[in-house]
């Protein structure tokens, strides 16, 4: 390989990962201030706290992540994951066979929300906004016969596995790297997960190219219901709590949008991937996390979140009012 190739490579690299480096680099600087205004300093309990509160809307990014790179949109996510928090606070419980299997259950709930959002998109030909928003409903409803009320249980020894630290590292950021190394990664670079973005890409072009769209669409929605049935079985592991609101979906879904935009991945599809969203969901919980400690009035919080929720969104239509722009010329 010449020097110009691998320097071709590298400048390849950094061009797709520049959203995901440009969030690191947001999240490293905001976290450090965060650090710096803390009067203990960053003791292991906050560390594992923020870990543990950033990881929530990790994984829940990360779910939305999948159709958006299709040029779908999974307006379920937040439910899904509060359907999973409530199923979760009911059957993972017991004995360690018990809490096995209702791990699993948890698991195969999110795997068979996110398969019936794909079928809906794909056989029912209908939008994935529209599709995706009738099923947050249903999914909601189920939830709330689960939890009619909030309450609930799940086995401790498991919440202390996964909320606490392990070898001096939040144990929701190993949790968050297995998503990634064993989830994400296989499916990137399979033959179905490098389909996905030349669907969100163009999905005639790729159609004409014998791309497998009705297969690519269904995996990338039935893994957007794991993701985020992973993020309910965290939230239950934190809280030892189920509870059906349809703020708290509402919250999760409309965060993760922005943290995927803020992670560099396109509204639009074709471009992006999870590890930016994860950094873009950490910038998020940051942002509440500053407001907090330097004291901003609670009433005003809202806003400068919705502030930042705005740009993050405005992001994406920038980048395509750029391209646009840039084939003006060719008019």
């Amino acid at each position: 390989m010449t020097g110009r190739t691998r320097k071709g490579n590298w400048r390849y690299w950094f061009a797709a990962q520049r959203g995901a480096l440009v969030a690191m680099v947001i999240f490293a600087v905001m976290f450090g201030v965060y650090g710096a205004a803390q009067s203990i300093g960053l003791t292991s309990d906050i560390v594992n706290t923020a870990a543990n509160k950033g990881a929530l809307l990790a994984l829940v990014a990360m779910a939305q992540t999948l159709p958006v790179l299709t040029g779908g949109l999974d307006l379920s996510v937040g439910m899904i994951f509060m359907l999973a928090n409530c199923l979760a606070s009911t059957i993972v419980v017991g004995s360690p066979a018990m809490t096995a299997l209702g791990i699993v259950g948890v698991l195969a709930a999110g795997l068979v929300c996110g398969l019936v959002n794909g079928l809906i998109v794909v056989y029912g030909r209908l939008q994935p906004l529209i599709a995706t928003l009738a099923t947050s409903a249903i999914y909601f409803g189920v939830a709330l016969a689960l939890r009619p009320q909030p309450g609930g249980d799940i086995n401790g020894d498991f919440a202390d596995l996964m909320t606490r630290s392990t070898f001096g590292v939040p144990s929701s950021l190993l949790l968050i790297i297995a998503a990634i190394v064993f989830v994400w990664l296989p499916y990137r670079n399979s033959m179905l997960g490098r389909a996905a973005y030349a669907v969100g890409s163009s999905e005639q072009a790729a159609y004409m190219s014998g791309v497998p769209i009705a297969r690519v669409k269904l995996s990338a929605y039935t893994l957007a219901g794991f993701f985020a049935a992973l993020g309910g079985l965290l939230l239950t592991c934190i809280t030892f709590s189920g509870e059906a609101r349809a703020a708290l979906g509402g919250d999760y879904t409309l965060n993760s949008i922005a943290a995927l935009v803020i992670g560099g991945t396109s509204l639009f599809g074709g471009s992006g991937g999870v590890v930016g969203s994860v950094f873009g969901a950490f910038v998020m919980r940051t942002v509440g996390d500053l407001l907090v400690v330097f004291n901003i009035n609670p009433v005003l919080q809202p806003l400068f979140v919705g502030v930042v929720l705005l740009f993050a969104v405005s992001l994406g239509s920038l980048r395509l009012l750029r391209v646009r722009n840039k084939l003006d010329l060719f008019r």
